[in-house]
């Protein structure tokens, strides 16, 4: 007979823990951990106390902790918004020691610590001072810190979303980043975010109080407000700041991914823009864009895990060869599928979209089944798998992600592509060492103009000579 002794009760698991009886019953009976009930008693079996899953599945949230890697004088980083640690990756592959990783939601913090269980792990960065923040990394007072880096949450300034820019919770953050950046002083700052930072506003003036009959946006509410007023804050702290709009798949990365990365040095010299390993057909002598067959060739398709397409989708994708999407279709079946939103504006490339196997991937999205940004297999009637996203994404095979399969899209969804990681890495090492950096003139960097830090600036001061201009005819 089973002795009883080598069990627990949910109210043991939970004072262990510090949680409610109630929440670990909750679990029991939820299968989500195991469990035997006796009569009206869930107990636990104690020999699985020690065992991270069963940790990580009875923690609502893991605890910060204090950096134990060794600190073998490698190039120290602080990363902020670490996320799945994608771009930590890229950074690593380039020399770099990650000491602390900052993120706010719990399974993907759980995810951190599955793969870098001795580093540093902060939450929300608003709540932590640049002392503390030192000690989580552990850092002496006097320890130079050679990289910050970390791209804040990119709502706020997103073309899809409502472009609150700094009146939004996010972007309060974003200050916040910066705010960490000048106190901690680090040799470089690294900033990424999305494209719609560089449009994105200041302050905010609803439409409706636009126009005739109101006054003259300020150079605070015009686009660009917002990056304008990051720049000034960064060289008032005494940083010298550069950026670009950069695709990912100029820098090996087998995904059409644009990112702007602000580059700021604590000296008087601009950083030159990063050097591209790749490009579209060749040019410069260099590689051409990895495609998406490349990086997954191999992968077993018994063993993908994916969500699946509704069926009255996947009458269309039958309908669609490699690298098609709704315009490929029939005109009377495109009306069909799209429904009222053939007739709306835009392109709607993601409708219906199947990937090009001798192309690189579409920007990845946090879940490939929305509609209006489909990401089907070339020939699978499928999603893209989370083993092709890993794979898109340039995550190592053996990278573990915690918690269900929304959430492991979301975490690979949200990475930056660790190639461009990488590049940035390197880009940092040169900085630091004083070396002569590769240029690239003309280089399209990006598939928009006008996207880097001298046109830029033109723009924004044209913008405030017209304000001054207007000022004076009021």
């Amino acid at each position: 007979m089973e002795s009883i002794d080598k069990y627990l009760s949910a109210e043991d698991v939970a004072q262990k823990f510090n949680l409610s009886p109630q929440y670990v019953r909750s679990l029991a009976r939820k299968g989500k951990i195991q469990a035997k009930k006796f009569g009206n008693t869930w107990l636990i079996d104690n020999t699985i106390l020690h065992n991270q899953d069963f940790i990580f599945t009875i923690l609502p949230d893991v605890k910060d902790q204090v950096c134990t890697e060794i600190n073998d004088n490698q190039y120290k980083v602080l990363s902020f918004f670490s996320g799945a640690m994608g771009l930590d990756i890229g950074l690593s592959k380039a020399g770099m020691n990650i000491l602390l990783a900052s993120e706010i939601e719990p399974n993907t913090r759980k995810t951190i610590l599955l793969n870098r269980p001795n580093i540093g792990l902060i939450g929300d960065i608003e709540k932590y001072s640049a002392s503390e923040i030192r000690n989580y990394a552990n850092l002496a007072k006097t320890e130079s810190i050679d990289l910050i880096i970390g791209g804040p949450p990119c709502q706020a300034f997103s073309t899809a979303g409502k472009r609150e820019g700094f009146n939004d919770k996010r972007g309060n953050v974003f200050l916040t980043f910066i705010d960490r950046i000048i106190e901690l002083k680090p040799k470089i700052a690294v900033i990424e975010n999305v494209r719609g930072l560089l449009s994105a506003p200041m302050t905010h003036r609803p439409h409706v109080e636009r126009g005739f009959g109101y006054p003259p946006l300020t150079p605070e509410e015009e686009k660009g407000g917002a990056l304008s007023f990051i720049i000034k804050k960064l060289e008032e702290g005494g940083y010298s700041v550069s950026f670009n709009l950069y695709n990912a798949a100029n820098f090996g990365s087998p995904q059409k991914r644009e990112r702007v990365v602000l580059i700021c040095t604590r000296n008087k010299k601009r950083a030159p823009f990063l050097i591209p390993t790749h490009s579209e057909n060749g040019e410069y002598d260099l590689p051409k864009w990895m495609t998406f067959r490349e990086v997954t060739e191999g992968l077993d398709e018994s063993k993908q895990e994916y969500l699946k397409f509704p069926e009255d989708r996947l009458v269309y994708y039958r309908m669609l060869k490699p690298g098609q999407y709704w315009k490929h279709l029939p005109i009377e079946i495109q009306k069909k599928a799209m429904g009222s939103s053939f007739f709306a504006g835009g392109g709607k490339t993601g409708f219906f979209r199947r990937l090009d196997w001798n192309k690189p991937s579409p920007t990845l999205v946090t879940d490939p089944t929305m509609p209006a940004t489909d990401l089907c297999h070339p020939e699978q009637d499928r999603p893209l798998s989370i083993q092709e996203y890993m794979r898109v994404q340039e995550f190592p095979d053996d990278w573990l992600f915690w918690g269900g399969i929304k959430d492991k899209y979301r975490q690979i969804g949200n990475a930056v592509p660790i190639s461009l990681g990488e590049a940035i890495g390197r880009h940092v090492v040169r900085l630091l060492n004083n070396e002569t950096i590769e240029q690239y003139p003309n280089f399209p960097y990006s598939r928009y103009k006008d996207t880097n830090y001298d046109l830029f600036m033109k723009l924004m001061k044209k913008r405030e000579q017209k304000s001054e201009q207007l000022k004076l005819v009021m």
